[in-house]
C-alpha cells in the first residue's frame, strides 16, 4: 500500500496539474457517481492527509480518493478521451492535462464543509503541516499493551505510515515489533525518526531508509526475510502480526531487535 510520502508526492502532482485551472472533463468511472459532472467549475487545491488524498474544487465539493494497495495518478498532456479501460476509474482534465486515476480503492465526493466525514478519524499527520509529536504520542500511550508493530500503522493514532516504514524505523530503534507501546523506550524518538524518514523521501521516486540508492541497497530489513541483516549478518525473519483481516506482515532482524522481556 502507497505511504504517506508517496500520497503525498501525488497530491503536489496533482495540485500542480489541476490548481486554479477550469475542469473540461469529469469522469467518475465508479455506479454511485456515474452522474456527478464537476465541468465548468475551478479546482482549489489538491493536499494529502495521511494516506488519503483530497481535491478540492469551488462550490464546496471534494473529490476523495485513496490509493489503498494499488492505486495511482497518471498525469498526461491534455488530447483525446483517454481510453476505456476497467482499471480507470476517474478522470479529472482541464485545457492542459489530465489526471487519471487508476485502481483507486476509494472515489467518492462529499461536501468540502464536510471532509470530517471522511478523513476527521486519523491521528496527525506525519507530513502535515499541522504535524504534532506530542498527540501523536498521546494517542498511542492510549494503549499501552499494544504491540507497536500494530499501534504504528494504526492511522487514528498517526496518519501516514504503512508497513515499509513501520519495519524500518523499528529496526534503526532497535525494537522488536512485539514490543508494547508502554514499554518502548524513547517513543518520542521512534515517532520522530518516522517523520524524518517520511519527508527525506517524499521528493523522491525510491523508498530510501540506508542512505544507500543502489537498487536491493536501499532498506534494511524490509523485504528482505530470509537474507542477512546488513548490520550484524543474522537472518531477517517475517511473520504476520496483528489480528485478521488487519493483519500485516512485518520484517525484523532477532538479533539487532531482541524480544522484549517483561518487567519482573
Amino acid at each position: 500500500m502507497p505511504e504517506g510520502d508517496v500520497v503525498w508526492a501525488a497530491a503536489r502532482r496533482l495540485h500542480a496539474a489541476l490548481a486554479g485551472r477550469v475542469l473540461t472533463r469529469s469522469d467518475f468511472r465508479v455506479p454511485r457517481y456515474a452522474t456527478t459532472d464537476l465541468t465548468g467549475r475551478s479546482v482549489i487545491e489538491a493536499v494529502s492527509r495521511g494516506k488519503h488524498l483530497l481535491i478540492r474544487v469551488e462550490g464546496d465539493v471534494t473529490v476523495h480518493t485513496h490509493l489503498r494497495m494499488e492505486g495511482t495518478w497518471r498525469i498526461r498532456r491534455a488530447g483525446p478521451p483517454p481510453p476505456r479501460d476497467h482499471r480507470l476509474r476517474l478522470v479529472l482534465a482541464n485545457a492542459e492535462w489530465q489526471a487519471l486515476g487508476y485502481s483507486l480503492g476509494v472515489v467518492e465526493v462529499v461536501r468540502t464543509s464536510r471532509e470530517d466525514r471522511v478523513v476527521g478519524h486519523l491521528g496527525p499527520d506525519l507530513l502535515g503541516p499541522d504535524w504534532d509529536l506530542a498527540e501523536a504520542v498521546r494517542r498511542l500511550r492510549e494503549r499501552p499493551e499494544r504491540a507497536i508493530g500494530e499501534a504504528l500503522l494504526d492511522q487514528t493514532r498517526l496518519a501516514g505510515i504503512g508497513n515499509l516504514y513501520k519495519a524500518e524505523v523499528l529496526f534503526l530503534r532497535g525494537v522488536d515489533p512485539w514490543c508494547p507501546v508502554g514499554a518502548v523506550p524513547d517513543l518520542e524518538a521512534l515517532v520522530e525518526l518516522a517523520r524524518r524518514l517520511l519527508d527525506a523521501n517524499k521528493d523522491h521516486q525510491d523508498q530510501i531508509t540506508t542512505g544507500e540508492r543502489r537498487p536491493g541497497a536501499q532498506n534494511w530489513v524490509y523485504g528482505r526475510a530470509g537474507r542477512p541483516c546488513r548490520r550484524c549478518r543474522t537472518t531477517i525473519r517475517r511473520a504476520d502480526q496483528g489480528d485478521r483481516p488487519e493483519e500485516r506482515i512485518t520484517f525484523w532482524c532477532p538479533f539487532c531487535q531482541p524480544p522484549h522481556e517483561p518487567a519482573s
